[in-house]
């Protein structure tokens, strides 16, 4: 694959680079269709979708990462590499993202698969071309859980899965977002959390104190408050425990790429040691130097060095 040349050294800079660069999606040229799909009983989730003019030769499905949406700057990019590649692409929202609160009373969690896996059971039943799953930061968890969790029966939905920043152990990259020189990525979480949770006071009373939220000081004190009531698991602790992908990715059976800067600031690279990674045929991780969290631009045309590497890999991937 090809190598990487930052454009910068510095990996907060280059996070932050990666994550204001402006990115061209021709809308006009490959039409959005916005489409709602019921995954469960009263919970519906958005996913805009677009395709090439002629017929796809691959249906590539994204998940965002942490507080995003389908309007994330590395989906952008990565669907206008790949439609105009003949690929068609469907750009998820997790629940209650992109502004889709009010299509469930419920929101999102690290290990929640369920939306994602209908979404891909119903494109299958719609489509006959190879699909592939592509999941960006905690989108790449929950691909990474899902494509596990499915073991063996994965082959007769996914053709491909790749993974970029994931962050495989909850709790350490956790930690690691709490150190002090990634406060402005914590204080941005935050942020976005706490306004989730005012869009959804009504339906938190009861479960946790709505105004203790706006008091957390850490994404590890929200998910103790918050998440881990919401949805059952008791505490942070055994959220991050039960939901992290590593104790899944044993499990996983169909080709699978894992993309990973060593200077992650959100990510320690040591998490990429699990055993697991090593053993697994089916797991390839692609490990370079530099890249920041989700940032992977380069110092000359094309700059979106990841979308290119991405695009090869499944091209490879689904000639097998």
């Amino acid at each position: 694959m090809d190598p990487f040349h930052p454009l910068l050294r510095n990996p907060h800079l280059l996070t932050l680079a990666g994550n204001f660069a402006v990115r061209r999606l021709d809308a006009k040229r490959f039409p959005i269709e916005s489409k709602v799909y019921t995954t469960e009983p009263d919970v519906r989730v958005l996913v805009h979708t677009q395709r090439p003019a002629t017929e796809a030769c691959g249906e590539i499905v994204m998940i965002h990462g942490l507080e995003g949406s389908s309007d994330a700057g590395y989906m952008r990019s990565m669907s206008q590499l790949a439609l105009e590649n003949g690929y068609a692409v469907h750009r998820t929202n997790m629940r209650s993202c992109g502004g889709t609160e009010a299509l469930a009373k419920s929101m999102y969690h690290a290990g929640m698969t369920g939306d994602t896996l209908s979404v891909l059971r119903q494109i299958r039943a719609e489509r006959t071309a190879p699909i592939f799953l592509f999941g960006y930061s905690l989108g790449g968890n929950v691909a990474l859980k899902l494509t596990g969790e499915l073991g063996g029966d994965a082959q007769g939905l996914l053709k491909g899965v790749c993974a970029v920043s994931t962050p495989l152990d909850l709790a350490a990259c956790v930690r690691q977002t709490g150190e002090r020189e990634n406060w402005i990525y914590s204080r941005r979480f935050l942020s976005r959390l706490k306004e989730r949770i005012r869009k959804r006071a009504d339906s938190l009373a009861g479960i946790c104190d709505v105004e203790a939220v706006q008091r957390c000081r850490t994404v590890y004190e929200f998910d103790d408050l918050v998440t881990a009531k919401f949805f059952g698991f008791g505490t942070a602790d055994n959220y991050y425990a039960t939901q992290s992908c590593n104790q899944f990715l044993h499990r996983i059976r169909v080709p699978t790429l894992l993309v990973q800067a060593k200077d992650d600031p959100l990510i320690p690279f040591d998490v990429f040691s699990h055993p697991a990674i090593a053993i697994n045929p089916f797991i390839e991780l692609y490990a370079i130097d530099h890249g920041g969290h989700l940032g992977f631009v380069a110092s000359a045309e094309p700059r979106f060095w990841v979308d290119r590497i991405l695009l090869q890999w499944i091209e490879e991937a689904g000639n097998k």
